[in-house]
This record gives structure tokens, sequence and C-alpha cells, in this order.
């Protein structure tokens, strides 16, 4: 079976999202290959990357896991943060076709299915980074081109990519008011990262206890710390309930609720051991209505949450 909703998320590989402080501190190669082994047993055909995640690891040890295993997921990488402590960083001409090379020679092939701009670049006018894109699009190099943490404005100057990928969960669904219908309109595909909101939407946070050592809470808590408040663990404790009448977690819940969304094409996901999957299971094996969607989705206080990549 090939699960074609879903594409693992590679940002743990050997750090924590693009920051450098973190690199290194993420999983190891072991973890990361049973990670993708599960994923790939699973049916996920998809992987998701950036030359950023862990200085460059993630796409090396995925490129090691493909010729070990003689596996082919479809790949999608991401340009714009650096990749070291430094100023190099952006999405201007040469620099993105300087990345790409670079991220070609670690995973080991000649071309890559999806390629992002992983921020948007205020030092860079938006012309040139989509005609560096449409370039290489004609190359051969990447199959197609997208942009990734984008308001609606934003995508708009960006022409017609193929894909946007943003933030969005039962807890962060800032784009539904503008991002999604541009998308719906223009014929783009949408991708949904943080689909369990850094452990949020995974019951790892508890009321009046301190975080679980390892946690985003503990490790990068900035994007998630407002949803610490007694309307959020209000709204989490009527999910969990709802998820358990459903006979599922409460992950597999907030996965479902993605998944029953018409205009979500791809949910990425990041888990850090196989048995993180389960939730997709779940969700799989739950088809939520319309009308159950959005009653959850109005369980949910008024509340976004900043880019955690």
């Amino acid at each position: 079976m090939t699960i074609d909703r879903f594409a693992l998320g590679c940002g743990n590989f050997g750090g924590i999202g693009s920051a450098p402080a973190w690199f290194g501190k993420g999983d190891d190669e072991p973890a990361a290959r049973a990670v993708m082994d599960a994923a790939w047993e699973l049916g996920v055909r998809r992987f998701d990357t950036a030359d950023a995640y862990g200085g460059g690891a993630s796409e090396a040890w995925i490129g090691r896991w493909m010729r070990a295993t003689g596996h082919r997921p479809q790949i999608t990488t991401k340009t714009f943060n650096p990749m070291h402590d430094g100023a190099d960083r952006g999405l201007a001409r040469d620099r993105i076709r300087r990345q790409l090379a670079s991220s070609l020679e670690r995973l080991g092939v000649a071309r890559v299915e999806l390629y992002l701009a992983h921020e948007w670049d205020d030092a860079t006018p938006i012309g040139e980074t989509v005609a560096a894109f449409e370039e290489l699009a004609a190359t051969g190099t990447i199959g197609a081109w997208g942009v990734s943490n984008v308001d609606a404005a934003q995508l708009a100057a960006c022409g017609r990519p193929a894909a946007v990928q943003n933030s969005y969960s039962l807890l962060d669904q800032r784009d539904a008011a503008a991002v999604l219908p541009a998308c719906a309109s223009a014929g783009i595909t949408y991708q949904a990262f943080g689909p369990l909101c850094g452990g949020w939407l995974a019951g790892r946070y508890r009321r009046d206890a301190p975080p679980p050592a390892g946690s985003r809470m503990t490790m990068r808590p900035e994007p998630y710390a407002h949803l610490a408040t007694p309307r959020i663990y209000d709204a989490l404790d009527a999910l969990t309930a709802r998820a358990a009448d459903h006979g599922v977690s409460l992950a597999g819940l907030a996965l479902a609720w993605l998944l029953a969304h018409p205009q979500v094409t791809t949910i990425v996901i990041g888990p850090r051991r196989p048995e993180h999957l389960a939730p997709v299971r779940e969700a799989l094996g739950l088809r939520l209505t319309a009308a159950e969607r959005a009653a959850y989705a109005q369980l949910i206080p008024a509340a976004g949450t900043a880019s955690a990549r």
C-alpha cells in the first residue's frame, strides 16, 4: 500500500529544524534510518527535507539510506536558511543554484521532485527567485517549485508556484482565512507541516506539569509558548474526549482532521521513533464528516503559532 497524503518530515535528522544552535542535537543516523524504514514499510513514499536541516546531515542520511536500501522516495527539499553559523542565506539566483547542486550531491540524485523557498527573502526581488526556480525546472533538475512559510500577500507576489507548505493544524488555523482559499483558486497544492503542533496535539503537555524532557517545549518552546493557557488546555481536553469517542488517540484525531480537509493535499509528519507513526494508521482508518471537522475546529480558541522550522 502506498500512502499518498503523508510525507515523512526529516527535520529532526541531525538537528532540530534549521537552527544552527541545534545542529547535532536531533536524532542520530541509526534513529533516522529506523524512522525511514518504518515510514517506507507503512507506505509513505514522500520524504521532506531541507539543505539546512542538521547542517546538511538530513539530506546526506536520506541519500545514504536510499543507496543502502535501493528505495527512491519522491523528495522535497528547500533552501533559504544558513547551513552553519554565518550570513550565507537567502534566495538570490546564484545561491539557489549553488544550494541545489549541494543538495543533489548529498542526496545522491540527479533531480528532486519539489524544491521550495523555505522562507520569504526580503533582500532578494521575488522575480529573481521565481526566475531561478523556473530555470531549474526547465533543466529538469527539479520537477516543480514552491514556497513555504508565506502569507497570502507573499503568495500573490510569487505568481504560480506548484505548492505551498505552511504550518496548519487544529491549533494553527491561520491559513484558513486567506492562504487556503488562494491556493484553491489558483490550483496550487497545499502541504501542512506541524500537524501535531510540536507535540501539543499528541497529548505531550499536561496542565500544571512540566514538559517532558526532549520535547519541543524544552528545546524550542518559543513558537508554542502562547499555547500554555487554560483555554487551550480545556480545548485539548475536549478534543481528547472526542478522540476517545472515535477510538483513536488525540494525535490520530488531529491527523484525521487534516485528512478530512478538501484543500490539504499533503501532511508532513515528523516522527522521532517508529512507534510515532501509529497515529497515521489511526487517521487512515477514521473518516470525519464535514460537520465533525467544523465542530472540532470550533473547539479551539483563536490562536496562531509561529513557524518552527
